[in-house]
């Protein structure tokens, strides 16, 4: 250690800490947080006003970018070159700033995160309205201070006469802050700030009706009005903002066509994630991704495929793709030097309080410099005056020290005057001159009042401030770019649909679309009836509800996974389009299959809820009662609706009131019947217990259904084995004897049909009426449709009769229920509202 010099132990954790804290200090006042009066950060500050001083205005030439750089760099900002380049091209994107500031001239970069070309190649200048930032600068109406070798004086904030903080927003983050101010229009600013200034006492409520919302550069959609309401309220809030799209439609395909994006989206990236979603088919229903963009606009068109449906595609869209995204507000910005959270209305207050000190400031430099005039002019008056006597003082003096003073003594004069009665022209002794003297002194003398009674009254002051923001917003005002869509967001989308009565049709291959019940009203009936849906070859319309569009409709699968969706979510579909595939629409694992459909009233309704319950069966005979209150808080993924052991899969689901009788039937030709309440509710994750006990490891029930207690006297069973025989069965006969008598669940059950090798094993069992017919499909892809009244009722031993010819090795797969076609209507024509869900027709779903 070198003499003189003492080592002084300090406490590493303090010096950190302090050092920390300077740092951060730092950081956030001088370098990431706008200043709340002119709305800029040191370095926009430091680039506008360097503009200025090298005098490159809007009406100048442009100059070269690395001189404007150099000129900032080398005398106020002492950061790297690129920061303030960086600046100064953000200044000049119209797709970032919403009221830009420099005026570029040359590549300043793309929307699609193309880089700008660098300074050396670049110019820029100064827009009309950064003029309007450094009005007055000259006329000390801010305060100046050192810049960072104390050479020169740069400002400390600018004397802006446009509320820029809130026409172009600013983002920054500091240490342990951040700042996300939105843009807004700058008429509506204006009017705000005008309605501010004639009542401090406004309410945030009444600035909503003049700031509407945010104004983004790139336009879109604003969607939602609750995260607006929020922001301007407490100065946070998160903004949900959505492209702006419509549909074309060419060589007979439709396609999405998109004109303006949320703000801050990078194009490019936007379309590279979405092409890479659709290769991954995360979403379906996009063919092609095409940019049409040019210098007249923006257009990304989404063609579809034939199949898709343009809305759902647009809302997948908007749901996994940046062309729906979200702006966090935190309105955090420095007042006094100090970061301050503040709301709609405190940004205003600064706002007008800074104007009306730039205002003050103004008049009192120009009273001092109209006093100071007015001096003078006196002084040159009184020589006009005494003209004669002046020349000859003057010409008497040796010089001009002496000169002055002897006018100073014989008229009474100050220094200044004396001076610029020694320093006049010979051309202000005209007469004309005089008389422009005299007509100079009485303007400012009257300039003179008027200052004086500005300085005294602040209305008058306020006044000016209104004067001035009504003309700045007649030059610059501009529509709004952004929509706002105050039904979107947080507003439940259910009341933007009307719950009105709709059909869901889904076909035997598993394609389900919604049509509106009017479409089948406005159909003639008679005749063969109408062809209800183009379903594809061996198809046909298997399940058919109606439902009203707030109603839900539940998905069972074989593995005992429950998915559900609301009506209105299924795809529309017209009477004659064959739907939606619907793997395509919940995400059921490739390996999976959907066994059974439950359509149901609001499942947030908890009388509703608690008082109704899903039965289900699987193949190996287990039976199991859960609430549908469990069922009411879906998951993307689908919810356990049973536990499925190994060997085993969920063969049917119903929706009953508790009060129902439950059927199983077996391959077999064992039927077994018990009351619901011999099954105790269970929980999701339950695994059930056993419903009925198969006669040997190769038998399995087939099917089951759920018969109200109340409706047992007129219900009919149908049964039909794998070689074309069936039967029509009553539950209750004519004297009222049980034709099936009700046993204990997981007895072997009573015979249903006498099987014998002739007839083969049970195949399929369902609920049925005069009014249904049947459609039996063969395994060879062979489907017949018949009638139910065509068969007679029979009783319950007897092995049935033929119902279709089987050709060879060929057997019965499936045999389902369907709605008469020509009856469709007028089933329909009735159903003015849904009715209540009836849990015996609900569903019948085949094996």
């Amino acid at each position: 250690m070198s003499e003189g010099e003492k080592l002084i132990p300090i406490n590493i954790e303090d010096e950190m800490k302090s050092a920390y804290i300077d740092y951060s200090m730092s950081v956030i006042v001088s370098r990431a947080l706008p200043d709340v009066r002119d709305g800029l950060k040191p370095v926009h500050r430091r680039v506008l006003f360097g503009m200025h001083e090298l005098g490159i205005r809007s009406n100048s030439a442009y100059k070269k970018s690395a001189r404007i750089v150099g000129e900032v760099l080398g005398k106020y900002h002492p950061h790297g070159d690129s920061s303030v380049y960086d600046t100064m091209v953000r200044m000049a994107q119209e797709w970032s700033l919403r009221y830009l500031m420099v005026d570029g001239q040359g590549n300043f970069g793309s929307i699609d995160g193309d880089s700008p070309a660098a300074m050396r190649y670049t110019e820029a200048r100064m827009k009309k309205i950064s003029e309007e930032m450094l009005a007055d600068i000259e006329k000390e109406t801010v305060d100046f201070q050192l810049n960072f070798d104390d050479s020169l004086e740069e400002p400390k904030v600018l004397p802006t006469r446009v509320p820029n903080l809130l026409i172009n927003g600013a983002s920054g983050i500091a240490v342990g802050m951040a700042t996300n101010m939105p843009p807004h229009n700058l008429t509506e600013v204006i009017d705000g700030t005008l309605a501010y200034i004639d009542n401090n006492d406004i309410e945030i409520d009444e600035l909503i009706n003049h700031v509407k919302a945010p104004d983004f550069p790139t336009g879109g959609i604003i969607y939602g009005y609750e995260g607006v309401r929020e922001a301007f309220k407490t100065g946070r809030g998160r903004i949900v903002m959505r492209a702006k799209a419509g549909f074309e439609e060419s060589n007979g395909r439709e396609a999405i066509i998109v004109t303006e994006i949320p703000y801050q989206v990078n194009k490019a990236d936007m379309i590279k994630k979405t092409a890479d979603l659709v290769n991954d088919k995360k979403i379906e229903g996009i063919s092609t991704i095409r940019d049409e963009s040019d210098r007249n606009g923006m257009r990304i068109v989404y063609e579809l495929k034939r199949d898709a449906v343009p809305n759902v595609v647009l809302n997948t869209l908007y749901k996994y793709t940046q062309l729906q995204s979200s702006f966090s507000v935190n309105n955090i910005a420095l007042v006094n030097g100090r970061p301050q959270l503040l709301n709609l209305k405190e940004l205003i207050h600064y706002f007008v309080e800074h104007r009306h000190d730039v205002v003050t400031r103004r008049a009192q430099f120009d009273l001092r410099k109209a006093e100071e005039r007015a001096h003078i002019l006196e002084g040159l008056i009184i020589a006009s005056d005494n003209i004669d006597e002046v020349i000859a003082l003057i010409r008497s003096s040796k010089d001009g020290e002496e000169a002055r003073g002897k006018l100073m003594e014989r008229f009474k004069l100050s220094e200044i005057q004396a001076r610029a009665i020694v320093e006049m022209r010979l051309r202000q002794l005209t007469g004309l001159e005089q008389d422009k003297l005299r007509a100079e002194y009485d303007e400012i003398m009257k300039l003179i009042t008027y200052l004086k009674e500005l300085l005294a009254n602040k209305e008058m002051r306020m006044q000016v401030i209104k004067d001035e923001l009504a003309e700045i917003r007649d030059k610059y005002g501009d529509g709004r770019r952004s929509q706002i869509e105050y039904a979107g967001g947080d507003v439940s989308i259910e009341d933007l649909i009307a719950d009105e009565s709709v059909v869901i049709t889904i076909s035997h291959a598993g394609y389900i679309k919604r049509t509106s019940l009017s479409e089948y009203k406005t159909q003639n009936r008679g005749g063969v009836g109408q062809k209800s849906a183009a379903t594809r070859d061996q198809d046909f319309l298997e399940h058919l509800f109606v439902a009203t569009n707030h109603q839900y409709l539940m998905f069972f699968t074989q593995k005992g996974k429950c998915f559900w969706m609301r009506v209105f979510e299924i795809p529309e579909g017209t009477k004659a389009s064959k739907g939606r595939a619907i793997q395509n629409i919940i995400n059921i694992e490739p390996d999976d299959k959907v066994k059974a459909f439950i359509c149901t009233q609001d499942l947030k309704d908890e009388e509703y809820v608690n008082n109704h319950f899903v039965i289900m069966a699987t193949k190996q005979g287990q039976v199991k009662k859960t609430p549908l209150e469990q069922y009411s808080r879906p998951r993307q993924n689908g919810i356990n609706a049973i536990t499925i052991k190994e060997d085993d899969e969920l063969l049917e689901a119903k929706l009953t009131t508790g009060n129902s009788q439950v059927l199983l039937a077996v391959k077999s030709g064992k039927l077994v019947r018990f009351e619901e309440e011999k099954t105790r509710p269970m929980g999701r994750t339950a695994s059930g217990v056993r419903g009925i006990t198969l006669a040997d490891e190769k038998d399995e029930v087939i099917g089951m259904i759920s018969i109200d207690r109340d409706k047992v006297n007129e219900s009919q069973i149908l049964v039909v084995t794998e070689n074309g025989y069936g039967k029509r069965t009553l539950l209750v006969d004519e004297d009222g004897e049980d034709v099936y008598r009700i046993t204990n669940r997981g007895g072997k059950g009573v015979k249903t049909l006498n099987i014998t090798e002739k007839t083969g094993q049970l195949i399929a069992i369902n609920a049925v009426t005069d009014d249904d017919d049947l459609m039996i499909i063969n395994k060879s892809g062979l489907t017949i449709r018949m009638r139910v009244d065509d068969l007679r009722v029979m009783g319950r031993a007897t092995q049935g009769v033929r119902l279709i010819n089987i050709k060879g090795t060929d057997s019965i797969a499936a045999v389902t229920k369907v709605l008469r076609e020509d009856e469709s209507e007028e089933i329909l024509e009735g159903e003015e509202n849904t009715p209540e869900i009836d849990s015996t027709e609900n569903n019948e779903t085949q094996e």
